[in-house]
């Protein structure tokens, strides 16, 4: 059913579902990311990566549910939400659904033309706080995304290219819980889009397959081109790249760099490493008042 070159093999229907969840579970437990008394909880865009990570941790056993962040990007929005509400629906998952018009009265669209800066920004910068929030809110020990080694690499890429060293140090495939951030955890990162999108496939995930409409020439897109074109000539090069980092080249960064001081915003009480976080001062920046803020975050 499917030729894995940087493997030098090919496997069978039933062969490779075995090979992606077993790669899903040697993740886990290389990385100590989190053990079957652990709730955890998956951050669901209606994507083939986000839903097959709920799939596959629900497979082996783990108590997680979903969580899906409706930023109101249009027809792509309601297209995305309706993929992950059916994929739980047809589990009897959990599924908790934060709605960013319902909750500030603001869509990323609106951001973008607001603050007239790209989509991305703002949109990378509500999931990130909202997909903490919602963790503490729900008592939740994890947060799981599902970023895959394609992605892992292309950010990496992009990382040395412009040598971030705060971004290098914050590379990992797990983040450990600390002043008031949950534990954040990668367990597809030993697996390629292709494979995960195979896995889709085979176990019949009905997912959204039209990308975000603000991501068209992102250079995230670049990167993981210049990434194919060097995988094709060298299989296994992704994988070498990301994992070597991992194994070797991060250690080395931590000990470069010094944490920030992070203390809670004062207006939502969330972490941060300024008076108030981005995040607030994002939304103050179009209109939303410090007492939304406190009531979403639930601030007395």
């Amino acid at each position: 059913m499917i030729e894995l070159p940087q493997h030098n093999t090919a496997f069978c229907r039933e062969h490779f579902l075995a090979y992606f969840e077993n790669q899903v579970r040697r993740a886990i437990q290389d990385f100590r990311m989190f053990t079957p008394d652990d709730r955890i909880l998956v951050a669901v865009s209606g994507g083939k990566d986000s839903l097959v990570l709920w799939e596959v941790l629900l497979r082996l056993g783990y108590q997680a549910d979903g969580l899906y962040i409706d930023l109101g990007i249009g027809d792509y929005s309601v297209a995305s939400r309706e993929k992950a509400e059916a994929f739980a629906a047809a589990r009897g998952a959990t599924l908790r659904i934060v709605s960013l018009k319902e909750q500030y009265d603001v869509t990323v669209p609106e951001l973008a033309r607001s603050l007239r800066r790209p989509a991305c920004s703002g949109c990378g910068l509500a999931k990130r706080y909202l997909f903490n929030l919602e963790a503490e809110k729900g008592e939740y020990d994890v947060l799981a995304t599902g970023h895959n080694l394609d992605d892992e690499a292309a950010t990496l890429f992009g990382n040395v290219l412009h040598w971030n060293l705060e971004a290098l140090r914050r590379q990992s495939p797990v983040l450990e819980a600390e002043n008031g951030f949950r534990r954040k955890v990668k367990p597809l990162i030993r697996l390629t889009e292709r494979e995960t999108a195979a896995y889709a496939i085979l176990t019949g995930i009905d997912y959204i397959v039209e990308e975000c409409p603000h991501a068209v020439g992102a250079r995230s897109h670049v990167y993981k081109e210049l990434l194919n074109q060097l995988e094709l000539r060298s299989p296994g090069a992704k994988r070498q790249f990301l994992l070597g980092f991992y194994e070797r080249g991060r250690a080395a960064i931590e000990g470069a760099t010094e944490r920030p001081e992070v203390r809670p915003c004062k207006v939502c009480g969330q972490p941060t490493v300024a008076e108030v976080c981005s995040f607030c001062r994002m939304m103050q920046r179009v209109g939303v008042d410090e007492v939304r803020l406190m009531t979403a975050a639930g601030v007395e």
